[in-house]
């Protein structure tokens, strides 16, 4: 019995504890994230009940804590509210520590009553997995001795660090920290990686934070999520239903005027709008200012790229220093960034009504294509043609 019931090889047990480890990660990514905190999909009682059980087992987490937590994190993000922004709390605090700072918030009251709405409160939850969170780790490691012997010991350690430091610390950490956007939401979520493997998808956390009530992380083609693949495979077996994704913008042919479908596309894809503003605008009129400039001007350029796309509530003081005397000396990149600021109050102005949104929107088009940027007045006619693909 030192050997447990399987006596595996070296790399039997390295397998099995990926294996293990992998399921749990597809628990809280596919239950915990995705189904109970956004709302994105709803799952059949059959797995959904499977994951919280695996869940209970594997990391005592209890539903209701782990999805008050995180909804307070997007409600507050990198603010001094922040359940573990690195911004406000230090990146090694939140990759080393970032367990212990789930577990404070979770024992925060108001966060549960607030936030935590919706979670399951049933028999079972009340009585066993709330109650007795201790039971389902010690059961694992029971179970784990039993399954591998002394090497079961090893296995289930590595079960209880999987979900603090790859969710809690690189997820919660790294992810507002380092890495690439493909979007620019009003707060510091990164990619870390396109290869959403290791942690189920989490890993395209900026692409979350764009779209947060999306079920599906990956939206570029390079992009990898596997617990997509896992969600469309549970609905197909009729197991869930998926009830969001990230909006696809596309441009109808031939389509001139701004009507009303055209802010409703715009206003719901308005991060992609943004995305595309950057690529299509703020780009090829850097590359013109850079041929244009001599060495010291240039070097001024390439440090301010990234802050002429960067939403303005996240440029600190060095940043604005290093803007303005770009914005002083280029004349066009001043004109296609403050039209990139206008284009954003379209949607941030919350006018009253629809008609006052299709003449704001029409207004931005008109005067950039009048604007004399050749790059702003192309993009202002595709903008015209804006609507929405069913999803």
């Amino acid at each position: 019995m030192w050997n447990g019931l399987f006596d595996l090889p070296i790399w039997g047990y390295v397998a099995v504890t990926l294996a293990l480890t992998h399921l749990t990660i597809a628990s809280v990514t596919i239950y915990l994230h995705r189904c109970q905190a956004h709302r994105g999909l709803d799952l059949h009682p059959l797995p959904a009940h499977v994951f919280r059980f695996w869940l209970w087992l594997t990391t005592g987490m209890i539903t209701k804590e782990w999805v008050a937590v995180h909804r307070k994190h997007h409600a507050r993000c990198e603010t001094e509210d922040d359940p573990h922004s690195p911004q406000t709390k230090g990146i090694n605090e939140v990759l080393w520590r970032g367990a212990e700072l789930y577990r404070a918030e979770a024992r925060n009251s108001d966060t549960l009553a607030k936030f935590g709405k919706g979670t399951p409160d049933d028999w079972i939850e009340r009585n066993v997995y709330s109650r007795y969170k201790w039971l389902g780790v010690a059961s694992m490691a029971a179970i784990d001795v039993l399954c591998f012997g002394a090497i079961g010991i090893t296995i289930w350690a590595v079960q209880m660090l999987w979900i603090p430091f790859w969710a809690a610390g690189v997820i919660n950490g790294l992810g507002h920290y380092w890495g690439y956007r493909n979007f620019e939401p009003a707060d510091a979520s990164t990619n870390i990686s396109p290869i959403g493997i290791l942690i189920g998808g989490e890993e395209l956390h900026n692409n979350h934070h764009a779209f947060p009530s999306s079920a599906k992380f990956a939206l570029k083609p390079w992009e990898f999520d596997i617990g997509w693949l896992y969600i469309v495979a549970l609905q197909r077996l009729g197991l869930a239903r998926v009830k969001r994704v990230a909006p696809k913008p596309v441009i109808v042919p031939g389509k001139r005027s701004v009507d009303q479908e055209t802010v409703k596309a715009v206003i719901a894809a308005r991060l992609q709008v943004m995305a595309s503003y950057g690529k299509e605008v703020v780009r090829p009129t850097l590359r013109a200012e850079l041929r244009r400039a001599d060495r010291s001007a240039r070097r001024m350029l390439r440090r301010a790229r990234r802050l002429l796309i960067r939403d303005e509530s996240l440029i600190d003081a060095d940043g604005r220093r290093r803007l303005e005397p770009v914005l002083a000396r280029c004349q066009q990149l001043r004109t296609v960034y403050e039209f990139r600021r206008r284009l954003q109050q379209v949607w941030d102005r919350s006018a009253t009504t629809h008609d006052a949104l299709v003449r704001n929107l029409q207004t931005w088009c008109t005067q950039a294509e009048a604007s004399g940027v050749q790059a702003l007045g192309d993009f202002a006619q595709r903008l015209r043609g804006y609507a929405l693909q069913p999803a």
